[in-house]
């Protein structure tokens, strides 16, 4: 089992930056990727960015330019620098961790517990 601790988010004005931080922890062997996705109300959870093990990095086209995702393997922590802050994107965001618990386990899924953003002047 892994357990996800999210922290960084609040209350920010448009133009404004937040710095979230997900910190993994528990049978960890590996792991494999690391990003975040977020959800509005009435809207479906959507991918913001996602981290390889070799750097590699995925970004949602409404984030481009904006965001940056990076990780700290030494502590398992991913960070999502969040600058010129716009007010669509409040929304909880939430931390995902795919890793295997073993040199002969499956890959799983690991959720954050949600970290709320909200950008309004």
């Amino acid at each position: 089992q892994v357990h996800l601790v999210e922290s960084g988010g609040g209350l920010v004005q448009p133009g404004g930056s937040l710095r979230l931080s997900c910190a993994a922890s528990g049978s960890i062997f590996r792991i494999y990727s690391m990003g975040w996705y977020r959800q509005a109300p009435g809207k479906q959870r959507e991918l913001v960015a996602t981290i390889g093990n070799g750097g590699t990095t995925n970004y949602a086209d409404a984030v481009k330019g904006r965001f940056t995702i990076s990780r700290d393997n030494a502590k398992n922590t991913t960070y999502l620098q969040m600058n010129s802050l716009k007010p669509e994107d409040t929304a909880v965001y939430y931390c995902k961790v795919v890793s295997s618990e073993s040199t002969w386990d499956r890959f799983r899924t690991y959720w954050g517990q949600g970290t709320q953003v909200t950008v309004s002047s």
